[in-house]
C-alpha cells in the first residue's frame, strides 16, 4: 500500500476516533442543568450533585508521580476557585444554575497545572 494511503487511513481513523459519541439533544453526562437540579429537593450544591452526578465526588486516585496533588476535583464557582468538594455544601442549591465537572485533562487546559483531579465548575444565577 502507498505511504500516502497508509497516511490516510491513519488520519480517517483518528478522526472516527474524535467524534462526538453523544447524540445532538442528549444529556450532557458531565452537565447539571437547571431543569434537573429544580427537580431535586436539595439543600445545597453538594446535595445537588449527590443526587444526580456521585461520581463527580469520587476519588480519582493517585494523580501524580510524587502524590501532592488533590485526587479529588477542586471547586470552582463562576469562574473563581472556592475550595475543595465540601465547600459546595455552602452554595445554596436555589443559586445554582449549572454544575459541570472537567475531567483532569480539560481542567488543565482551562484552570492550569493544580487541578489534577480535575474540577466541579458551578455556574450560578446572575
Amino acid at each position: 500500500m502507498p505511504r500516502i494511503a497508509r497516511w490516510l487511513l491513519v488520519v480517517l481513523a483518528l478522526v472516527a476516533c474524535t467524534r462526538q459519541t453523544t447524540n445532538p439533544g442528549s444529556p450532557d453526562r458531565d452537565v447539571i442543568t437547571e431543569d434537573e437540579i429544580a427537580g431535586t429537593s436539595a439543600i445545597n450544591a453538594y446535595e445537588i450533585v449527590q443526587k444526580l452526578r456521585g461520581n463527580f465526588l469520587s476519588n480519582r486516585g493517585k494523580t501524580t508521580i510524587l502524590g501532592r496533588s488533590s485526587p479529588t476535583p477542586v471547586v470552582f464557582v463562576d469562574g473563581v476557585r472556592y475550595g475543595e468538594i465540601a465547600s459546595l455544601r455552602n452554595i445554596t442549591a436555589t443559586t445554582v444554575q449549572s454544575i459541570r465537572l472537567y475531567r483532569a485533562w480539560e481542567a488543565q487546559q482551562r484552570y492550569g497545572n493544580n487541578v489534577t483531579g480535575g474540577v466541579i465548575e458551578v455556574t450560578t444565577k446572575k
